[in-house]
């Protein structure tokens, strides 16, 4: 998370001209568009998550759908099927389906379903991973005035402006009313952002809203009411290398999820990714050095596991994400 304000402190507090697209519009446009990034690229070849670390990952979910009587698994967000991939491999009778704006990779088990649209109900357990982070939201910020504002982006350059008050009534009431419960930026200090989640609560309570009985599961890197980053987390990522934040559909575009008040949406739990792993078998104990000369092969199949699930449960990286479960 940023520990400095952004660069737009200088920008002007009059609204900007029409042809620049708040944050949100812009944001969705860059992602999801005719010809938005994902749509076209393959999010592996930007960006590492659980999923590509280990199979140590699926084996756990498909173990965590077993343990609640569970037999489909849906992946939303599924990016090139790496996750759904995984847990045939893991466990070939879950029933499996991805849902992603792409189209059906080529090469994917033919015994694994795939959709641009969830389900109207599912019985199964739904996981999205890394996937609130990409749903567009509302991007606010305080003018030097101590007017909070809606921030306006250039796509083509990523140059910011404000635009309207968040007390105009042109602005949704709904925006002040999460910001007040979620993220209060506290004393209006010129520069303070925030990233407004009312669209990603909304994109969670319909994932869950279909899930007719069993579990739903977003994995992320977000933060809580106590921990909210001062200036916002918006970033953006080509090629495995974070770059400058530009919606212009040549990069992903992300930012940390408020997960208290997605959970607090759909009446979920949060918890963190190296508890929940850790209760779902994935350990990363050192195999007995002493194995190595009566088993090598052995040894180091076990070593290497055991690298991976350090990886998944390291508290100072992705151990520390959020899983937000709620049953159904």
């Amino acid at each position: 998370m940023t520990a400095s304000p952004p660069t737009s402190l200088g920008m002007p507090a009059v609204p900007p001209p029409t042809s620049a697209p708040t944050w949100k519009q812009a944001w969705d446009a860059a992602l999801y568009g005719a010809d938005g990034f994902y749509r076209r690229e393959s999010p592996a070849a930007h960006f590492r998550t659980s999923v590509h670390v280990s199979p140590l990952f699926a084996r756990a979910v498909a173990r965590m759908a077993r343990e609640a009587g569970l037999d489909t698994v849906v992946d939303v967000g599924a990016g090139r099927g790496e996750l759904l991939t995984a847990l045939h491999e893991a466990d070939p009778g879950l029933q499996l389906l991805g849902v992603e704006v792409a189209a059906r990779p080529a090469g994917l088990a033919p015994v694994i379903a795939w959709t641009t649209a969830l389900p109207e109900a599912v019985e199964g357990l739904v996981v999205a991973n890394e996937w609130l982070d990409n749903v567009p939201c509302h991007v606010v910020e305080v003018d030097p005035e101590g007017v909070l504002r809606v921030v306006h982006v250039d796509p083509a350059t990523g140059s910011e402006s404000r635009g309207s008050a968040l007390a105009d009534r042109a602005v949704p009431a709904s925006l002040s009313a999460w910001l007040e419960r979620w993220w209060p930026l506290e004393g209006r200090e010129p520069g303070l952002r925030a990233e407004v989640g009312t669209s990603r609560d909304a994109a969670w309570a319909e994932v869950v809203g279909r899930v007719t009985r069993g579990v739903a599961v977003a994995v992320d890197y977000g933060h809580t009411r106590e921990t909210r980053p001062p200036f916002g987390s918006l970033r953006s990522y080509r090629a495995g290398h974070e770059v400058d934040v530009r919606p212009d559909g040549s990069c992903d575009v992300t930012a940390h999820v408020a997960v208290d008040a997605v959970a607090a949406r759909v009446g979920g739990v949060v918890r963190r990714q190296r508890d929940v792993l850790a209760e779902l078998g994935v350990d990363g104990a050192l195999p007995d050095p002493g194995r190595a000369d009566a088993d090598p092969a052995s040894y180091l199949r076990d070593l290497g596991s055991a690298s991976e699930a350090a990886e998944l449960t390291d508290p100072g990286g992705l151990g520390s994400f959020s899983w937000v479960v709620t049953h159904r």
